[in-house]
């Protein structure tokens, strides 16, 4: 009975094999011939060069087919997938007897292509030991052993220069330099704060303001505009970080030439399913945990993350401040006041990351996707000040000490939502995007402040006490619309155009009461705003990028034109405003030369507008110690950049990026210090904004990434810059030109026992107070009484740690243990003066921060997920069909 079962099986075989390879006299014209099945399996090896194996490289089987167009041959992808830790790929459900092609590629190495047929081999002699019962034994196999493979490193082309070869951290691109983050352990369980803090080029100041070469940059999710600020989003669910110091004319020219950070966030396509979990804390207490899921079968792809994320942060500050202002009643006097201020600030609270996404692969030529973001963040900062007031006048002098509590709540929730569809034509680089992107918020802030004022010294009998409260809520929204086409025009040559809507619409609402005789609250109708604004900016560009021999260029030219409309509901007046179309151009050349270097050179210009809170002329005076006002006078500022890259990669893929650049802005907006009376006629100190007439900032940098042995790398970036601002049109001397340096370091040790440690320094060296700070605020923002063109930042060093152990089969689970500020340095120590104050101001904040994180990564790849097969019962000649 089991020989007859075997002989039945085998001749079932033999008949499916025989279908999908006819005899010559068996094709009839007439004669419909069905496919071979799909019962072949291929399997293999990737190793590099010296023989180790290759993780996450692609491997790719491919089907030649006639293009019923063009009738030519082609290659057509029928599975892929990515090899697993030790190096190892294995597909199912092939075709036999039929010529297919694995195709073997990675970033920095040179990709492979193997062609191979998958037939039966002759029938084993006998059943093998152990399997005699088994009614198969015996059969044919249609397994293949495609072997190793073994992967030389590679340099890529004009467009994109890798600059490590084994999962390079660096890329050089035309307008960009990408970072892969993902290997970073420094960041494991924080946000997107910590992995600024190790990308090169990027400064990250006590508060989590980003900088890139001394200016705000824009901060993208994914190529779209966000209303995210860094510390919501989660260190873990970012793959990489683009850094754009000159975008071309593809991107918006608004922000000036502070450039773009565009955040990837990891999205998983691999067959099958898997995921990761992590769990940890820090040494305030606050816990972290993150849950990653993918799953893919066939034409669909859903990807899921959440995170949540606590916080207790602790900063500590000092503030000594003498000002000069005139007496209301009587200008001519100028009284002293020199204030003491010590401040312990604690920030207790988390918030909560979701997002969803899913992609459709409709056909081998369109894809729809579409993601969904949700962020859920509750804080509770406090702040207690101890304050000495000495007040000099022609009347005497006096000294108040006083102590004041603040007691904050803040509450946000933010939706956001991608969806986007791409197609590729039947021209090898034709292209067409299409997406609409969504980002809201909803936010509401409620602050109290209680001042007690002392009789004499702190501790002596309290001799007044105010209280004041705040109440605010905000809501911005944006929406994009984009579209994209891609032409190649020749093998070197391409041309891109593209349409884009943005608005921005806001709405605010904030007032300030005070404690009346009769224990309520009363609203002061002179520090009560309640304004929408909604800013409209509409563009299209046109890129065309070629090349001849080892020169390539690509010329853009972008046309933008904006409107905003505002209102202060609460006055009843409006404001509107509209710029007319204006060009901003794009030129990058690039030229590659013997032994491995590329040279670049880049030149733009960019526009940076006015934001609606900096226009209005409404004084906020909620908080006593930082008043602040708009200024309707304000006029865009336009930027030039120009930036000439060399790029030189050396044996053993160890690069030096060296970048030269010059910026120069007409109108720059710059933040401003003045002085004013409050609503009770007291002289005080306001925070503002003007144009200064202009300034300019020079610099060089250097990037170098270097793999020193097998088991240890560093990278290491220096930015060396002179800056100054010209502020003569304010009645004010110009500050003196600086020349600063900023530097950051990056190690990583690859140990045994499957230890790694990673090891990042920075030094930021006297520099000039940042031009303007946009933290992503859309209420009155908060600030120090300072001005950018008056005064500047003293030097400070920071040094983080982390130790990463992997364990359990594949290296599956992970324990990461860091440290950012071991030795306490990260001072931000900030000097600034005009001819109303001098101000020094000094912080610190979370220093010595512990952080433990446990992660566990799960799945299985190229697995059918919703298809089970049984093969005793189906048997082997079922061609994948499922129950």
């Amino acid at each position: 009975m089991r020989q007859i079962a075997s002989t039945l099986t085998f001749l079932l075989l033999l008949a499916f094999a025989g279908k999908a390879q006819p005899p010559a006299a068996q094709k009839g014209a007439n004669q419909k011939q069905g496919p071979p099945p799909t019962i072949g399996r291929a399997f293999g090896k990737v190793t590099d060069s010296a023989g180790q194996p290759l993780a996450q490289i692609s491997a790719l089987v491919l089907k030649s087919t006639v293009d019923p167009t063009t009738k030519k041959k082609k290659l057509t992808l029928l599975k892929g997938m990515e090899t697993k830790a030790s190096g190892e790929f294995d597909f199912e459900d092939l075709p036999i007897v039929t010529q297919l092609v694995v195709r073997i590629s990675g970033t920095g190495y040179k990709s492979q292509d193997l062609s191979f047929m998958i037939v039966p081999a002759a029938a084993a002699a006998a059943a093998p030991a152990g399997q005699a019962n088994n009614p198969l034994a015996g059969l044919p196999s249609f397994d293949k052993d495609l072997g190793v493979i073994k992967l030389n490193l590679d340099v890529t082309q004009l467009a994109t220069a890798t600059v490590t070869g084994k999962t390079p951290p660096m890329k050089l691109e035309l307008d960009k330099k990408v970072f892969n983050v993902a290997q970073n352990i420094v960041s494991a369980g924080g946000t997107g704060v910590d992995v600024m803090r190790n990308v090169p080029s990027v400064n990250v100041d006590i508060d989590g303001n980003v900088t890139l070469r001394g200016s705000t940059p824009t901060i993208f999710i994914d190529g779209r505009p966000t209303t995210l600020t860094l510390d919501e989003i989660p260190a873990d669910a970012i793959e990489s970080v683009e850094v754009m110091t000159n975008p071309s004319a593809k991107y918006d020219a608004s922000g000036g030439g502070a450039g773009i950070l565009n955040i990837i966030l990891k999205k998983n396509r691999k067959q099958g399913y898997n995921g990761s979990i992590s769990a940890g804390f820090d040494s305030h207490g606050a816990p972290n945990a993150l849950v990653g899921l993918n799953l893919r079968q066939g034409k669909v792809n859903f990807t899921l993350n959440g995170m949540y994320n606590g916080m207790n942060s602790k900063t500590i500050g000092n503030t000594d401040r003498y000002s000069y202002l005139a007496e209301a009643d009587n200008p001519s006097v100028i009284d002293t006041t020199h204030l003491l201020q010590g401040d312990l600030q604690r920030n207790k609270g988390h918030f909560m990351f979701e997002q969803v996404g899913a992609d459709w692969f409709i056909s081998n030529k369109t894809t729809v996707s579409a993601s969904y973001i949700h962020v859920d963040g509750s804080f509770r900062p406090t702040d207690v000040s101890q304050i000495r007031a000495d007040t000099i006048s022609y009347l005497g002098d006096n000294t108040v000490y006083s102590e004041r509590f603040s007691n904050s709540a803040r509450d946000f929730h933010v939706n956001g939502g991608q969806t986007g569809m791409k197609h590729t034509f039947d021209k090898k680089g034709e292209e067409w995007t299409a997406d609409f992107s969504y980002f809201g918020v909803n936010a509401k802030l409620g602050s109290l402040y209680t001042t007690n004022y002392f009789q004499g010294q702190p501790g002596t009998p309290i001799a007044a006490t105010t209280y004041q409260q705040t109440v605010g809520t905000s809501a911005p929204n944006f929406y994009t619309i984009q579209t994209d086409y891609t032409d190649p025009l020749g093998e070197k040559t391409k041309l891109e155009a593209g349409l884009r809507a943005s608005i921005q619409h806001l709405s605010n609402y904030n007032e300030t009461d005070t404690l009346g005789p009769n224990g309520k609250f009363i609203n002061d109708e002179l520090v009560l705003s309640d304004y929408t604004s909604t800013n409209s900016v509409y563009a299209a560009y046109v890129n065309f990028t070629s090349a001849i021999n080892n020169f390539g260029y690509a010329l853009g030219l972008r046309a933008e034109s904006s409107r905003y409309t505002g209102s202060l509901l609460n006055t009843g007046q409006n404001f509107k405003n509209t710029y007319p179309l204006s060009l901003f151009p794009s030129i990058f050349l690039s030229q590659k030369f013997k032994h491995d270097q590329e040279l670049q050179l880049s030149v733009t210009r960019k526009i940076n507008r006015p934001s609606f809170f900096q226009l209005i002329p409404y004084t906020d005076y909620s908080d006593s110690l930082n008043i602040t006002r708009g200024n309707p006078g304000l006029v865009p500022e336009f930027t030039y950049n120009t930036e000439l890259t060399y790029m030189k990669t050396f044996p053993h893929n160890n690069t030096l990026l060296f970048s030269a650049y010059y910026k120069y802005t007409s109108n720059l907006i710059t933040r401003f210090q003045d002085s004013g009376t409050n609503p009770a006629g007291k002289a005080v100190l306001i925070n503002t904004y003007e144009n200064a007439n202009n300034a300019y900032t020079v610099g060089g940098e250097i990037t170098t990434t270097n793999t020193l042995t097998k088991w240890w790398d560093i990278t290491l970036n220096i930015n060396v810059y002179n800056g100054h601002i010209n502020t003569d049109n304010l009645n004010e001397p110009s500050q003196a030109a600086l020349w600063s340096w900023f530097g950051k370091f990056n190690s990583n040790f690859k140990l045994p026992w499957n230890v790694t440690i990673q090891m990042t320094a920075i030094y930021q060296s006297k520099t000039n107070l940042p031009v303007n700070l946009n933290n992503n605020q859309f209420g009155p923002p908060n600030s120090t009484t300072q001005s950018s063109s008056q005064g500047y930042i003293k030097p400070y060093h920071g040094f983080d740690l982390a130790v990463k152990k992997t364990f359990l089969k594949n290296q599956a689970a992970s324990i990461t243990a860091s440290m950012t500020d071991i030795f306490r340095n990260r001072w931000s120590d900030q000097y600034s003066t005009s001819q109303f104050f001098a101000q020094e101001y000094n912080r610190l904040k979370d220093p010595q921060l512990f952080r433990l994180v446990f992660t566990y990564r799960f799945g299985k790849m190229d697995l059918n997920i919703f298809k089970r097969k049984d093969m005793n019962s189906q048997g082997m000649g079922d061609a994948g069909g499922s129950l």
